[in-house]
């Protein structure tokens, strides 16, 4: 387990790295110009020479690329993300600012759409081909293909704009003092973008879910469970979860990263400050210290996910956990062999010999 969990640290530092690169390398020719696109048009063709000489300076417009990234990677090195000319602050203040808005977003969205997408699997798959089973299918054919910015806009418009039942937008009232804001204030403004990228992701999970669901009904170990007499909800809850958990286990945890593209979307449309948002605004604004770090910090978290599903699947699964006891096993033997510490093995062999 150390060398597996060692062997990912590796993996996820090089991933890093190489996100890092990118995100550099396509800001760098990207069309945006940082000058031209948070000055403004008429202000920046109203503008001297020298001052856009100055911003062009400021914004590192004009300095390479290589240059750029290097003073970058040396400062993150050392705990300096580095300063967000957009927000005129540091990207650390500015990630930890809306950070706790997004995980706020993402985890409600995470454990509402794995719930549900398990659940409806579930009973879509034991009532095979009933209205039950149609209606789960319907809803998931229909969402899979629907872009999460329109579900988020129909949303708004029924439940906010119609029916006037949330807010319109952002994560606190508008006019109301910090400390005037109370927890329950968060909690209206979170549920209708929590809901929206919660359907959305219903659809993966319930699918699979589902598909397993009739595997496990249709296998050996059921039928001979239907047949001491066992009913069909409790042979599954007995004999046939664990091998459901496994692969929504797997699917839940690799959906971060879904959910956060789907945050992203979700956070523009409802105007929520979260990193979402604040990764458009420095691709739109050329801001490439802050875009560099919401992209560490967005890999760095779905590598994490990545990487608790596969130890989790030791914990759900006896037959993983014994696969890695025989090859840890055999690579004591191997080792032992290479050694020549065989002395154990000789010792049985010459009494085998001499019986």
């Amino acid at each position: 387990m150390i060398r597996f969990i060692t062997n990912n640290i590796a993996k996820c530092l090089l991933l890093l790295v190489a996100i890092s690169i990118i995100v550099f390398i396509l800001v760098s020719v990207s069309p945006v110009d940082p000058v031209q696109a948070n000055a403004g048009q008429t202000a920046y063709l109203n503008m001297s020479e020298a001052k856009r000489a100055q911003l062009a300076e400021y914004w590192g417009v004009n300095t390479p690329i290589w240059e750029r990234y290097a003073n970058w990677a040396k400062d993150f090195i050392h705990g300096d993300m580095g300063t967000s000319l957009r927000y005129n602050a540091p990207v650390s203040e500015v990630i930890a600012t809306r950070a706790l808005n997004s995980l706020a977003l993402m985890a409600s969205a995470w454990v509402i759409s794995g719930l549900l997408g398990f659940i409806s699997g579930i009973a879509a798959g034991m009532n095979r081909g009933r209205l039950i089973d149609k209606l789960v299918k319907g809803y998931c054919f229909v969402l899979a293909s629907s872009p999460t910015f329109w579900v988020a806009l129909i949303f708004l418009m029924i439940f906010s704009v119609s029916l006037d039942w949330f807010p319109i937008g952002f994560s606190v009232p508008l006019g109301v003092s910090a400390a005037n804001v109370t927890i329950f204030d968060h909690l209206r403004h979170l549920i209708l973008p929590a809901i929206t990228l919660s359907v959305v992701g219903v659809a993966n999970i319930a699918l699979h879910t589902r598909e397993k669901t009739i595997d496990v009904i249709e296998s050996d170990y059921f039928r001979f469970a239907l047949a001491r007499g066992e009913r069909p909800w409790r042979a599954l809850r007995k004999h046939g979860l664990r091998n459901l958990m496994m692969p929504a286990l797997t699917l839940q945890f690799a959906a971060i990263a879904e959910i956060f593209g789907g945050a992203v979307l979700v956070e523009q449309v409802f105007s929520y400050p979260g990193l979402g948002q604040a990764a458009v605004t420095a691709g739109l604004g050329g801001d490439v210290a802050l875009l560099a770090g919401i992209a560490v910090i967005s890999a760095l978290f779905v590598f994490t996910g990545n990487l608790i599903a596969n130890i989790l699947y030791g914990v759900v699964d006896p037959r993983i956990r014994g696969a890695r006891k025989m090859l840890g096993a055999s690579g004591a033997v191997g080792a032992a062999r290479d050694t020549g510490d065989t002395g154990s093995t000789d010792g049985i062999d010459k009494e085998q010999a001499g019986g």
